[in-house]
């Protein structure tokens, strides 16, 4: 049977094991459209209309982020890829697998200026620093290859976003030949001598330490593991976070953040880098102070010798080299050390919730009933506001994937739309969004998305005024406010007009009890907390 280009690329991701895919029609993605309810594709992928290109770029994150399988986006070529920029941008930074698909003119205008409809003269170079990589096809046979190599670097690389354009002319021409996917290539292991290298070094070692970073989400048992053997603090990076479990307690969660974490850091002899950049983003510091030995294990080669370089570099998939790590200590034990650290970080984590600032406190208190409401199977979607990352070290997730913040771009406007993909990835999973009100007006319009797909989606608003951070930045440097206090609307009127739940919890009552319906509810519930309200200064 002959069919369109279109229709031959959405029979492909299906084949790929793609079942959901965010985006916006448009007159240069009709044909890519029939592919999604044609045929034998008839209701086999599911098409979630977003209300901008940047949430729906957004939602596939969030799809990304909660399963560690694609997220898919379709967009119209000009102003959709640009929308959808960010959400690229942030894919690529968190090392998360993101594919957009977009239109593009007739191959004929490329590069001609002739002012057609969506027109970016050089399209794929929009992309190029943001994706693994950005093609442009020029025939339909292009298209199976770029999905062969966009797959690969999926599931075989250090996974991050790619950009695949189709022109029109090449959209709408008839496909004879059925397309199949690759198979999948395994994931690199590590060099023997090397993994013997690195347990040499932590038997050795005096004072070990272990960062957990956002790439060891499958080796966070055998990270607990070693941690127990050896008698080694771990501490997480934000992107890292419940990778180890923040119950573990050997473990200083995200506490990069914080000072009290960074310190302890600096007395380690041997330290145990584990699929982390050590960036910037992670620790909310310029550079990390790292005085021991540093092992680092990555899946990228880049990133054993940048800013921090190795005394000994792995390259490696972190989930086989830490096992064989585990393999190699065979049952090597250091039972006084751990007892010891064990007190140690209790003692740093006490440290870090009495010495709060007056926001973080309220933070905290905040967090500590969310937590008492929520079961261990919830996803906690983050804006990149104070709040969340208060909650980086203040608040406990048991398991990887349950906690989203973005790390690696920092972009605002993330946590509505992540926590509508992870919803549709995980359904049987309870979802809570976590949103500055600053960065919650980035994406409000996907609260209709919400409530076409009928979500209990409870939406926790932490208003502060604004640009709170960013007030507190130029407060502490002596810089007259500028640009960071616009007047934010009426939430819970807006929840109402979008036709969602809404209120203000004003009372510890109102909250744990507008959560609770927020859960029961078939559309999405706006539970607005202001900053300094009474019952978050109470002790």
């Amino acid at each position: 049977m002959t069919i369109t280009c279109g229709e031959a690329t959405i029979r492909l991701l299906k084949k790929y094991g793609v079942n959901t895919v965010f985006g916006i029609p448009g007159v240069h993605t009709l044909e890519l459209c029939r592919g999604l309810y044609a045929g034998e594709n008839f209701g086999e992928i599911k098409h979630v209309q977003a209300r901008n290109e940047q949430g729906a770029g957004f939602m596939a994150e969030g799809w990304a982020r909660a399963t560690g399988e694609v997220g898919v986006a379709i967009v119209i070529s000009g102003p959709g890829v640009t929308n959808a920029s960010t959400a690229l941008g942030q894919c690529y930074a968190d090392s998360l697998p993101m594919l957009l698909i977009s239109a593009e003119p007739n191959t004929n205008t490329f590069g001609k200026g002739w002012g057609v409809l969506h027109e970016i003269t050089e399209q794929k170079k929009v992309t190029e620093p943001i994706t693994a990589f950005s093609a442009t096809a020029q025939k339909p046979s292009d298209i199976p290859d770029f999905f062969a190599k966009a797959f690969s670097i999926f599931k075989s690389q250090r996974p991050r976003s790619v950009h695949i354009s189709i022109p029109l002319d090449v959209q709408s021409q008839l496909v004879a030949e059925e397309w199949l996917p690759v198979e999948e290539i395994q994931r690199p292991a590590p060099k023997q001598n090397l993994i013997i290298k690195a347990v040499e070094m932590l038997k050795n070692s005096k004072k070990p330490f272990i960062i957990v970073g956002g790439g060891a989400s499958k080796a966070g048992k055998n990270l607990s593991i070693i941690a127990e053997m050896i008698g080694a603090p771990i501490i997480s990076s934000t992107a890292g976070k419940g990778i180890v479990s923040d119950y573990n307690p050997l473990h200083l969660s995200g506490s990069t953040v914080r000072l009290e974490g960074r310190d302890y850091l600096a007395e380690a002899d041997v330290i145990l880098a584990v699929g982390t950049e050590l960036s910037e983003t992670d620790s909310f510091t310029k550079k990390l102070e790292i005085n021991g030995e540093l092992i680092r294990v990555d899946i990228d080669p880049s990133k054993i010798n940048d800013l921090y370089p190795a005394k000994l570099g792995i390259v490696s998939d972190a989930e086989i080299a830490v096992r064989e790590i585990v393999e190699k200590l065979d049952g090597f034990q250091n039972e006084d050390r751990t007892k010891e650290v064990v007190s140690r970080v209790q003692e740093l984590r006490q440290s870090m919730k009495t010495n709060l600032t007056d926001s973080e406190q309220q933070h905290f208190r905040l967090l500590s009933i969310l937590r008492e409401n929520t079961d261990e199977d919830t996803i906690f979607s983050g804006d990149a506001c104070q709040l969340v990352y208060t909650g980086a070290f203040a608040f406990n997730v048991p398991k990887a994937k349950q906690w989203f913040y973005p790390a690696g771009f920092c972009a605002l406007g993330n946590a509505l739309p992540n926590g509508i993909g992870a919803k549709l990835a995980c359904p049987n999973s309870r979802v809570v969004v976590l949103a500055g009100d600053g960065g919650f007006m980035f994406t409000m319009p996907e609260l209709l998305t919400a409530v076409d797909l009928a979500m209990s989606l409870p939406i926790i608003i932490w208003e502060n005024g604004g640009l709170k951070q960013i007030q507190d930045d130029m407060d502490a440097v002596d810089i007259t406010r500028v640009g960071v206090e616009g007047v934010n609307p009426d939430f819970v009127s807006l929840a109402k007009a979008c036709h969602c739940e809404g209120l203000y919890a004003d009372t510890k009552e109102k909250f744990i009890n507008g959560l609770k319906e927020a859960f029961q509810n078939t559309v999405p519930t706006l539970i607005v907390v202001r900053e300094n309200d009474k019952w978050l200064l109470e002790s």
